[in-house]
């Protein structure tokens, strides 16, 4: 191994022996994820001023980072079917009827569309106020490639309809669905569960020894995936901090810079979408700093590592541990949070590229017979968008198809979609949680000591009861 090599890494490891000092020093959650960040912008920009985008040291010490950066979020991944299976079979035999269930979907997934339907006239707001248009760009080489790869993806696409997406949903074989080997296997797995609990709940009256014991059987397989989720969540500073290190030495700041209109754009439109799900926070009768206070953590973890479906776990146990909302309303926010309604990846960025695209075509995107359909387009597309890298480049296949635009100019953002993607996530995940935080005000079930308290992530229920109890 080279000397370079070696020294990149004994300052990754003396900056995470830092962070574990902090840990140890009961430095709180967010404090640690807010170091993590920091240390990994900083860790990140130095290696890519010392040796350069395109080194060959640089991609050697990427890979290493990877180890515990992708490592991390492979570990989340593990978790994330048998938490949702467990999760939510235990909140149905809780529930112990179905109207809840249905108040409950109903709420989440009506929250889900509709902020997306707003998410999309946001980036089209955006996209008008900062002119953004795909007249006049030119391709590199890898724009080039890029802009074919997706027109070979547009049969994939357009092959899409509504039925299709709703019949893939279904679960014709949830063993393959637990290994996550589809695009839906989230929801799948789902309502699988559902199916479960509410078979569960048939024969609690007949066979109530059966019941008793298979009730059993979920409080303790419960227990167990929790202790797991507590345990991987412990490593969220030290995943931050190795994502956002090898995301910062990678970037390309040149590409970044000749498309930092539509950066900006982006980010404006985001930002703004977020105050948007503090609107409804707060009038849902919450703190919206507290909220946001408590949310950070995830938000943090989903922005680098870019993936919604691999927050589902953190998201899960911010709802129920810090914002005080029911496991099953957390479980089906975060689960269908990360397939349904994407308000960044379905909502913001389709909405942007085919404002920005058409123009080319000889389209005026600003009357309402472009908007209108445009809307209802990706409020049908947000349905069943992936919730795992690739996503936002599926549902921009869908809008732009179904509105007759050239997809392969979606290309030409490709240098910084990385970047972009970081942003898009994290609303994602937003979203999902927003719109569980709304539908438990909404149905009453909220605890508002939880939401007022100051429980940290990663913690033990065993050790936050008994530190309520000192």
């Amino acid at each position: 191994m080279a000397i370079n090599i070696v020294i990149n890494l004994a300052v990754a490891l003396a900056l995470l022996a830092f962070m574990y000092r902090q840990q140890s020093s009961h430095a709180s959650f967010t404090v640690r994820v807010f170091t993590g960040l920091g240390l990994g912008v900083l860790l990140g920009a130095g290696l890519q001023a010392v040796y350069g985008a395109a080194s060959l040291d640089l991609k050697t010490t990427g890979d290493y980072l990877d180890i515990v950066g992708t490592g991390y979020v492979k570990l989340l991944q593990m978790i994330i079917m048998p938490l949702i299976m467990v999760s939510i079979i235990a909140a149905i035999l809780k529930l112990k009827n179905a109207t809840s269930l249905g108040k409950i979907s109903a709420l989440t997934i009506g929250t889900l569309i509709a902020t997306t339907i707003v998410a999309a006239g946001i980036g089209i707001l955006m996209a008008r106020l900062f002119e953004l248009s795909a007249v006049g760009l030119t391709a590199n080489a890898a724009e080039a490639a890029r802009g074919a790869y997706l027109q070979g993806k547009l049969g994939d696409a357009q092959a899409i309809s509504l039925p299709g997406m709703l019949i893939s949903f279904i679960p014709a074989n949830p063993f393959l669905d637990l290994t996550g080997a589809r695009k839906t296997s989230t929801i799948a797995v789902v309502i699988f569960s559902i199916f479960i609990g509410i078979s569960a709940i048939g024969i609690h009256d007949k066979k109530p020894e059966l019941f008793a014991s298979f009730d059993h059987f979920i409080k303790v397989a419960h227990a167990i995936v929790m202790r797991m989720v507590t345990l991987v969540l412990r490593l969220t500073p030290y995943g931050v901090f190795a994502l956002m290190a090898g995301l910062v030495a990678s970037s390309s700041y040149a590409d970044i810079l000749k498309l930092i209109h539509f950066v900006l754009a982006s980010y404006s439109a985001l930002i703004l979408m977020f105050c948007v799900h503090l609107a409804l926070v707060s009038a849902a009768g919450l703190n919206p700093l507290r909220y946001v206070q408590k949310i950070f953590p995830v938000l943090a973890f989903a922005f680098t590592s870019r993936t919604s479906a691999g927050s589902i776990p953190m998201s899960v146990q911010t709802q129920t541990r810090r914002l005080g909302t029911p496991e099953g309303i957390a479980n089906f926010a975060a689960s269908f949070g990360a397939t349904i309604g994407q308000n960044g990846c379905a909502g913001i960025y389709p909405a942007m590229l085919a404002v920005m695209i058409a123009p080319t075509v000889g389209m005026d995107p600003f009357t309402a017979g472009f908007i209108v359909p445009l809307l209802a387009i990706i409020a049908i597309g947000s349905v069943g968008v992936a919730g795992v890298g690739g996503g936002a480049t599926f549902a921009a296949l869908i809008v732009l198809s179904s509105m007759n635009l050239p997809v392969a100019l979606a290309g030409l953002l490709i240098s910084i979609e990385p970047l972009i993607d970081m942003g898009r996530t994290a609303l994602n995940v937003s979203g999902s949680i927003a719109a569980g935080t709304v539908a438990s005000r909404v149905l009453g079930q909220t605890d508002m000591a939880v939401f007022h308290a100051d429980a940290e992530l990663g913690e033990d229920t065993e050790t936050e009861e008994k530190s309520k109890a000192a």
